[in-house]
């Protein structure tokens, strides 16, 4: 019995044993010591983050950092906690990083460091799709355009419109804009590049005809200081994806013009 009571603590201790090595290592380490990073994202800004009919997590920015933690070896764990909500994980340290079109800018650059460039945003002309007439803003002249009440392409439009001579209508969200151009009210509009081209890609009657006006750039930030070994990853993984076709691919499946 003593035999048998001496095999039982033996074993008690052992687990206990395994079970403090196995708290000690935390949430950064996976059963093959591969570092796994918590990454805080918005709820949903389509086409770079947001659900699918399947209730799965998508969109540019996360198939982007999919394939870069593929590529440079390290697992994350995503936590879609809105834009606001996810700065202030970073900031704090609850979370290691951020993805979630966060646009570059010297204020944050006080907060946080920032990747390259991931995603050059800015603003484009659309027509409906079966006008061949309006292919630049010189045929705008007399013509009524559709905008988005504060975006980025209304400011470009009242910017020109003098120069143009076409008049502005301005609509609360995109589905309307977008349907005041389809039956024709609106000559065209203006709306950031990415988001009218999910729309295209989504099935919307609409087609681009003119380059992208320069917007802000997007980038993966981490706090100030930390994790530099993440920015490291995420730039020399953007540049192999980049270099292998992949990073186009993943722009392709959410943009089309």
């Amino acid at each position: 019995m003593k035999r048998i009571a001496k095999l039982g603590v033996l074993v008690m201790v052992a687990a206990m044993v395994l079970s403090l090595a196995a708290c000690s290592g935390g949430t950064t380490k996976t059963s093959s010591d591969t570092k796994k990073y918590v990454i805080a994202t918005d709820t949903t800004f389509k086409p770079f983050e947001y659900e699918n009919e399947k209730g799965e997590r998508v969109g540019i920015d996360i198939d982007l950092l999919t394939a870069i933690a593929k590529d440079q070896g390290f697992e994350f764990e995503l936590k879609a906690v809105g834009f606001d909500a996810a700065l202030g994980e970073v900031s704090t340290g609850q979370s290691d990083g951020m993805i979630a079109g966060m646009s570059i800018t010297d204020e944050r650059k006080k907060t946080f460091d920032f990747s390259d460039p991931y995603f050059d945003s800015g603003v484009v002309m659309a027509v409906s799709a079966s006008n061949d007439t309006i292919k630049g803003y010189a045929d705008l002249k007399g013509q009524k355009v559709a905008v988005k009440t504060g975006t980025e392409g209304a400011t470009f439009a009242e910017s020109i419109k003098d120069q143009y001579g076409f008049t502005t209508v301005s609509f609360p969200d995109s589905a309307n804009m977008y349907e005041d151009v389809k039956a024709g009210n609106s000559a065209a509009l203006f709306e950031d590049y990415p988001v009218v081209g999910d729309a295209i890609a989504s099935g919307v009657p609409l087609k681009m005809v003119t380059e992208m006006e320069k917007g802000s750039s997007y980038g993966f930030a981490v706090k100030l200081g930390q994790n530099p070994e993440l920015i490291e990853m995420f730039n020399t993984g953007l540049a192999n994806l980049r270099a292998n076709g992949e990073y186009q691919k993943i722009l392709d499946t959410y943009i089309k013009k």
